[in-house]
Formats: structure tokens, sequence, C-alpha cells
């Protein structure tokens, strides 16, 4: 059995192919190994992969035993921090299981280049999605996240070829880019800009009647922009949104999507794993792996 984890905004994810459960972030600084047992017993778990905060400071699918600070640069910055994904992460390395950390999208990956003008493209639970979005929609193809915040990607000839971070573009429901009145506020001292990142999602900035047009409205442009560089690559949009703005989004681009539930990030970084460990496989999604 292969588990993938993903490490969401609200709600750490657990899954197989078959079996899912999930653990609020708060709550998850009690996990323990034993909690897996809910997808199946211990022993029977061949391989997991993990995803921790924004991947940024490997490139890789790498092992876990080779891979230093959890993956990530530093601790601080952008997102919300409460302990549950690190008390995930350490208990998965403690384990003894098999596991490998899945890398986010920035400057120091292959993607096209003009993407790094900007630090960060996308946290690694986003590949469990596009790994999933892959083997449904082919080598090429654009996938858009709508939840918390909103990401979107573009994977062309079976490679990541670059996205947009939640913090550069597109709303979600509680994060977003950080606008003048944002930078006037942190300028003020009212807030961190961290604080004004997690208060510039639609839920504080849009009427309630309006948020589900605005999310979509946004989704559909990010989509539209990647599509320069593919014009004819199908879509799919996942994450808690994606089934209220679907519709829309596909009547603005004027495209068929298909639609991922919340669980297609953990799946796919399940199928991941179980490329890794029984497949052998070298590369994902244009992502080395190293074991």
């Amino acid at each position: 059995m292969y588990i993938g984890i993903d490490h969401g905004t609200t709600a750490l994810r657990f899954a197989t192919d078959t079996a899912e459960f999930r653990i609020p972030r708060e709550k998850a600084t009690g996990f323990t190994i034993a909690a897996l047992e809910r997808i199946c017993p211990i022993e029977d778990i061949e391989g997991i992969a993990v995803c921790y905060s924004m991947g940024d400071a490997i490139t890789a699918i790498t092992n876990i035993k080779k891979v230093k600070n959890r993956g990530i640069i530093t601790r601080e910055g952008a997102g919300k921090h409460t302990g549950g994904g690190t008390r995930v992460y350490d208990k998965i390395e403690n384990s003894g299981i098999p596991a490998v950390v899945i890398p986010g999208i920035h400057r120091g990956s292959p993607t096209d280049p003009r993407f790094k003008a900007y630090s960060h493209q996308t946290s690694p639970e986003k590949l469990g999605i596009a790994y999933v979005a892959q083997q449904v929609l082919g080598d090429t193809f654009i996938v858009s996240d709508a939840g918390s915040n909103t990401v979107s990607l573009l994977v062309t000839g079976g490679a990541i070829t670059g996205a947009f971070d939640a913090c550069v573009f597109a709303p979600g429901t509680t994060h977003g880019a950080l606008d003048v009145d944002a930078i006037r506020r942190i300028d003020k001292g009212e807030e961190t800009a961290n604080e004004a990142f997690l208060h510039a999602g639609v839920h504080h900035t849009i009427p309630d009647d309006l948020q589900e047009a605005t999310l979509a409205l946004w989704a559909a442009m990010e989509i539209a922009s990647l599509r320069l560089l593919a014009p004819d690559a199908p879509v799919a949009i996942a994450g808690s949104q994606a089934p209220a703005i679907a519709a829309e989004v596909s009547r603005l681009i004027r495209t068929p999507v298909t639609v991922f539930d919340e669980w297609v990030a953990a799946r796919g970084c399940a199928r991941i794993a179980r490329d890794v460990f029984r497949g052998g496989v070298k590369s994902v999604l244009g992502l080395q792996v190293v074991r």
C-alpha cells in the first residue's frame, strides 16, 4: 500500500487510490503513525510521499533521509503556521517506512525560465494533482487548484513548464496577492506581510454573493494566460471550490473542464510513491527522483 500526504492550508489529507482521511492542521500536532491504520495496517505500507510547506529547498523528489530542514529554506514567510505539518513530517521521517519528499516549484526548478520572475511558483501538493491530471488528460494540460488559495500550473510534453503561486495572481478564499491597500497597512504597521496575505482572499475582500463568481473569473484568467503557451491544452480544476466554479470557468474560457475533488492531491502523491518505490521511475513530471 502507498500513501500520499497533502499538506493543505486547513488540513492534512492522507490517501491511497481507495481510501482517505483528513486531520485538521491544529489537531495534527498530536499525530502518531498509528493514525495511518485508518487506511491500512502499518506493516502493509510500502511507501509514502510527503508534502511539506513550500518545498522550496529541494528540486527533486527526494528520499526523506536525504532531505535537510524538511525541504524548505525557512518556516518564516507566507502561509499558515500551526506545527501540525511539522509533526506529521517528523513522525513519517522517524517511522522507518520508506518515504520521499515532493518538492515545490521555484527558481531552482527546471521550468521555463520566464516564470522565474517570481521566486516561488507552486507548493508540492499541486504536483500530486498534476500527476493524476496527466493520467487523465495526457502530457500537455493546465490545472487550476482553487481553494483557500488559487494556484494554476502548465504541463507540456509531460514536464512542468511553469505555474502561478497564490501570492502573485488569482485570489483564493483566504489568500491572495498584496494590493495597494495591503501594502499601505503593512507600511503603517497595522499588519505583517503574512497577515495581509492571509486576508487577501475573496472571503475578506468581496461581498458574499460575488465570491464564487470572482474566484471563477480569476481562475479563468490564470488558465487563459497559461494557454498562451499551449493554446489547445485541456483544462482541469481541483480543490474545495472546484465544483462551485467549474461551470463558470468553462463558460469564460469556452473550453470544457475536468473537475477533480479535494482528495486528488493526496491520491496523486500516493501514485508518485507507488511509481517511485514499485516502478523505479527516474523522473516525474520532468523532476528527477533521488533515492
